[in-house]
């Protein structure tokens, strides 16, 4: 398409909407480039907020994105501190909450989400408690490790892998540390019970005092403070800090109300365009049909977020390329690193590569002899081939798998033949790094 003197506008300055701004440019896009931001900061990495950041790893400056100067060398007019209201598709101008418009021939909604907030008895949403955090935003991740002085009484509420890694960081720190699960296990939405048990296993080894199928009933405040946390079973936790992570609400309300979003985020193609010609969406807050898996899925992590925005931006130089990427995230907590591809809902078994107490082993998940996923940890290489293999069909040597006589790479073959693709069970899926 012809971009001279034409206006793409990105709303949202996180790894997609950093991601688009660039490359875009770098596609061809010629027009003015505007990327506008919540925060009063430069794009920012968010997954190291959990881990590097709380443990006093790496500042603000090496959390960055990129320097100012690249986007200055982009041509990239960069806007923080703004808030998209509305959407005006007839017009093609948004509102801002400053009361101003601005136009666009190109808008891209790269706008993401926040975090689920607690709701609980004792609990006043017009009345925040000083010591109550979420783990979205480099703010919430400052007041958190203000408060995250040896011996503090930490409990984390949610065994997600942001729960898990807070966890992990305050334990190094040393901080006493509670960790609060409703279901029956940690990691339940996105991993197997050997996984879920392997990662329990450790973190009560490392002094967490985790506890599963536990439901909040309330909470006492006093002085703008939660003093304690009182289960369902009677139990009374004390508390000096708090942190929930209970998941994430997409920021799709202006979209919404535009015609262009689900209350589950915003459908896009494999191009990232939306059903509006005009309009394109990349990030956490998007919808996208998975050939792979035949459903369609919201992705929260930044590999997905930054394969969407190339495509995007692919789109608008005139050169597309679709993304067909294999959805994949990572966690670190204390020494080990967990790699994931593939989403394993929908799996009928689940066979281990290795030895968990070892702390070295793959978790691989079929249906039938299809391949879905792996969950490799401190196994670099098991995830490198699998995730590879996973971009079509694969079908798994299920009887040999486990054994680590037989090279991996014998045990996982494409295959085209209908016995090995039927679709796994339709599960809508959210998935965090």
């Amino acid at each position: 398409m012809e971009t001279e003197g034409k206006q793409l506008v990105i709303v949202g300055a996180g790894h997609a909407g950093s991601e688009l701004a660039v490359a875009a440019r770098q596609a061809g896009w010629a027009g003015g480039i505007t990327l506008l931001g919540a925060e009063d900061a430069l794009p920012y990495q968010r997954p190291p907020l959990s881990k590097a950041w709380l443990a006093g790893k790496v500042d603000a400056e090496g959390l960055l994105l990129r320097p100012r100067t690249a986007y200055e060398s982009a041509r990239v007019s960069l806007r923080t501190g703004v808030r998209m209201e509305a959407i005006d598709r007839a017009g093609r101008r948004i509102e801002l909450d400053d009361g101003s418009r601005l136009d666009y021939d190109q808008l891209a909604l790269c706008t993401g989400g926040r975090p689920r907030p607690l709701a609980c008895p004792g609990l006043e949403p017009d009345q925040p408690c000083a010591n109550l955090h979420y783990l979205r935003t480099m703010a919430d991740a400052e007041a958190i490790r203000a408060q995250l002085v040896p011996g503090v009484r930490l409990v984390v509420i949610g065994g997600g892998y942001v729960g898990l890694e807070v966890a992990a960081s305050a334990r190094r720190l040393g901080a006493r540390v509670t960790l609060l699960e409703a279901q029956p296990r940690v990691l339940a939405r996105v991993a197997g019970e050997q996984v879920s048990r392997f990662y329990q296993d450790v973190h009560r080894s490392e002094g967490v005092d985790l506890r599963t199928g536990v439901q909040l009933e309330s909470v006492e405040v006093e002085g703008g403070r939660i003093q304690a946390l009182r289960c369902s079973d009677g139990e009374r936790i004390p508390s000096d800090l708090v942190v929930a992570g209970l998941g994430m609400l997409v920021n799709v309300e202006a979209a919404r109300a535009a015609g262009l979003a689900e209350a589950e985020g915003i459908p896009v193609d494999e191009l990232s365009r939306t059903r509006d010609p005009a309009i394109l969406a990349a990030g956490d807050c998007t919808l996208q049909f998975s050939a792979i898996y035949a459903r369609q899925l919201r992705i929260e992590s930044v590999p997905n977020a930054l394969e969407q925005a190339r495509a995007a931006a692919s789109w608008l130089g005139g050169k597309p390329k679709p993304n067909r990427a294999v959805p994949w995230f990572w966690s670190d907590q204390y020494e080990l690193k967990l790699q994931m591809a593939g989403l394993s809902q929908g799996h009928d078994r689940c066979v281990l590569r290795g030895d968990p107490a070892a702390r070295s082993f793959s978790a691989f998940y079929l249906a039938g002899e299809r391949l879905l996923a792996i969950d490799a940890v401190n196994r670099p290489a098991d995830f490198m081939l699998a995730k590879r293999l996973l971009a079509q069909p694969c079908r798994a040597d299920v009887g040999r798998l486990g054994d680590e006589s037989v090279p991996l790479k014998e045990l996982l073959t494409q295959a085209d033949d209908a016995a090995v693709t039927g679709n796994p069970r339709e599960v809508p899926v959210v998935a965090t790094p």
